[in-house]
């Protein structure tokens, strides 16, 4: 206690003395035992209410023994199962856990870890993942501030997450790893990555790219295989050495049919290989047809309806079928883009179909051209009709930027014939090309896209369109500018950028299941994120009877289920708000791998990287007590004393406040007993 404070107490008692002796033995000449009695309660309240306003307090010194933690890492991957080394796991658990020398040295803090770290409650070894550097990371932000080292009891093989072999911890953390398997290195071929593109279009190629390793002292020549569907599609020696020991193939194979599609990558097995499961690799790709019908509807024949047809099915997801205007409704129904070549008033049946529909159209207009009518059926444009043909010249703007028109030119180009007049675009949009009448540049279009309310739409005022895709093979003796610019233009037209208020985020393909999940956002009518939407999720598999009826659950910003416990197979999935207003449906494939197997051998490197990185050694199972002996031997783990002060009240101030009242309280009664005022 400060000597401050003490004179303060001292300070107090005379002042409370004082009080008192004016108050009952000064102004009273007789001295009575009642009065004394009274002197004394007042002189209690007097000095307690003193001592509660001083509030002295005193420093109380204690002193502890702080302990290193010791926190053990186990892995419980399905790895550990694989290499039939269970037993020997459990064995080196129980002789560091139980050690009561460790107990007495250390506080020990074991955990579990294969994906997450855990608590270990219990020891089973049925994760299908590793993540190592994850472990470690963890466990040390959860001892962040305190004495620490860690044992990695592991066969050092990882399946997820950062190359564990170069973490370092803090310069005072020592890291020790115990090795857990065979640590015998076998001669060993292996897929070891497939690339390929989440999804191709039919009829079209797609890439598959593989990298096969070899871990030996040999020169070897295996054959790596590649099939879709069962069926080989690329074959291929590989030759490997102990210095050229990785080696990619690649190839391209034709998407033929719609769906998903099994690709595996299997590598010859070699005569003395131990472990052949890592010899295959599977992934899927789906086959999607996303080919556009584009229907151009014309009332008498033209060059140019052949050259458009020819130009739009250059590209084999596009195809293009004749119309005439008064076809039947089911023949439209079947058509995504509508092309409008010189509508007359026959088109009248087309054009119902179309303010129905609201299908995107490319309208060509030339000689031939109702004006009158076209003026009145559609509302996109108006032009005033002289009745008098002219040839345009067209010119390039080079300020469009709606989508990019590549090396296409219109440099040299003969003339379109088309009728003279104003034109008035009554729709927003941008102009591709403008309009050239004998040499002077006018600000008319010639060619414009237009985009508004959700519909697309794009106009050409001229025909002679075949004269075009002509010029373009004299230029460049091909075609490819003028049909590589028609190709993005129905592009352009086939795309829909309407919003859906119920969104989808998935992948097509889950090579391991753990790793499943689906996500929904689901908007409101403003389109902003609803936390409240009620969403349930139905998954029904392709080829087994599994059946799923759940609710999502809310994840911040999105709604999300979680497929891990899923066997492997093809799945069709449907989300859908509870009332089933709105709905979206897809598909996906968890494949039958499970990386875990693809080890066979203890990265016995690896684990002695990440131990001398932190201070430590590494142990084999059979030398675990040389472990126990460096941890309760060795002077850096030794528990250091430490002592903190603890700054206390002299006495709890609810107890000074019970006996001031306790003393005023005795004090009035004894007054009022006694006939005192």
């Amino acid at each position: 206690m400060e000597i401050r404070t003490v004179l303060l107490i001292i300070v107090a008692a005379i002042v409370a003395l004082a009080i008192v002796f004016y108050q009952y033995l000064y102004k009273h000449k007789k001295r009575s035992s009642l009065n004394l009695i009274l002197a004394g309660l007042r002189f209690l309240s007097l000095f307690g209410a003193f001592i509660l306003l001083i509030n002295p307090k005193f420093t109380k010194q204690e002193y502890f023994l702080e302990k290193t933690n010791l926190v053990f890492l186990l892995d419980g991957s399905s790895s550990i199962l694989e290499a039939e080394a269970e037993e020997e796991t459990l064995e080196v658990v129980q002789g560091l856990t139980e050690n009561s020398n460790i107990k007495e040295r250390f506080n020990v803090h074991p955990y579990i870890f294969g994906s997450k770290l855990l608590g270990m409650d219990s020891i089973s070894f049925r994760q299908n993942n590793t993540d190592i550097a994850n472990a470690i990371d963890g466990a040390n932000e959860v001892f962040v501030n305190a004495p620490k080292t860690f044992v990695l009891i592991s066969d050092g093989n990882q399946t997820l997450g950062k190359d564990y072999g170069y973490t370092r911890l803090d310069a005072d953390v020592s890291l020790h790893a115990v090795a857990i398997g065979d640590t015998t290195q076998y001669q060993d071929v292996s897929v070891d990555l497939v690339n390929t593109n989440t999804y191709a279009f039919l009829k079209n190629q797609f890439p598959v790219e593989a990298r096969i390793r070899y871990k030996g002292d040999d020169t070897v020549s295996v054959q790596a295989i590649i099939t879709m569907e069962g069926q080989t599609v690329h074959r291929e020696t590989v030759s490997l050495s102990p210095v050229d020991n990785s080696q990619t193939i690649q190839t391209l194979i034709e998407a033929d049919q719609v769906g998903l599609k099994s690709i595996r990558v299997n590598v010859e097995t070699l005569k003395n290989e131990r472990n052949t499961i890592n010899n295959t690799k599977e992934t899927a790709i789906e086959v999607i047809d996303e080919k556009t019908n584009v229907g151009i509807v014309s009332d008498f024949l033209h060059p140019d309806i052949g050259a458009l047809k020819k130009s739009i099915e250059s590209n084999e997801q596009r195809s293009v079928t004749i119309l005439k205007p008064t076809d039947s409704k089911e023949k439209f129904e079947a058509i995504d883009i509508f092309i409008l070549y010189q509508p007359t008033r026959r088109f009248a049946s087309i054009y119902d179909y179309l303010q129905q529909t609201r299908t995107s159209r490319l309208t060509i207009t030339g000689t031939k051209t109702d004006w009158g009518f076209l003026n009145q059926v559609q509302t996109s444009f108006f032009m005033e009709n002289l009745n008098q043909s002219e040839e345009i010249v067209p010119v390039l703007n080079n300020a469009f930027k709606v989508f990019g028109v590549g090396d296409f030119s219109v440099d040299g180009f003969p003339p379109l014939q088309g009728s003279l007049g104003d034109v008035e675009l009554k729709l927003s949009g941008q102009t591709i090309l403008f309009q050239r009448i004998r040499g002077v540049n006018l600000d008319k279009p010639l060619f414009s896209v237009l985009n508004e309310d959700n519909r697309r739409e794009a106009i050409l005022f001229g025909e002679n369109l075949w004269r075009w895709r002509a010029q373009t093979y004299r230029n460049s003796q091909d075609f490819s500018s003028f049909d590589n610019f028609m190709g993005k233009l129905m592009v352009y037209l086939r795309s829909d950028n309407r919003r859906s208020r119920l969104e989808l985020d998935f992948d097509f393909i889950f090579n391991d299941a753990s790793l499943a999940k689906i996500r929904a956002s689901f908007f409101d009518e403003s389109y902003a994120f609803d936390p409240n939407a009620n969403l349930k999720i139905t998954i029904k598999g392709k080829s087994n009877s599994f059946s799923r009826e759940a609710p999502m659950l809310l994840k911040g910003s999105f709604y999300q289920t979680d497929l891990s416990d899923l066997p492997a197979g093809a799945y069709n999935f449907t989300v859908a708000t509870d009332n089933q207003t709105l709905s979206r449906s897809g598909s996906f494939q968890i494949l039958d791998f499970n990386p875990e197997k693809q080890y066979v051998s203890t990265n016995y490197d690896k684990l002695k990287r990440l131990a001398e990185n932190n201070n430590g050694a590494v142990f084999l199972p059979e030398n675990v007590e040389e472990l126990i002996k460096h941890l309760t031997e060795s002077p850096e783990y030794l528990p250091i004393q430490k002592s903190k002060q603890n700054v206390v009240s002299l006495i709890d101030f609810r107890v000074l406040l019970g006996i001031i009242a306790f003393t005023l309280a005795l004090e009035w009664f004894i007054r009022k007993y006694n006939g005192l005022i």
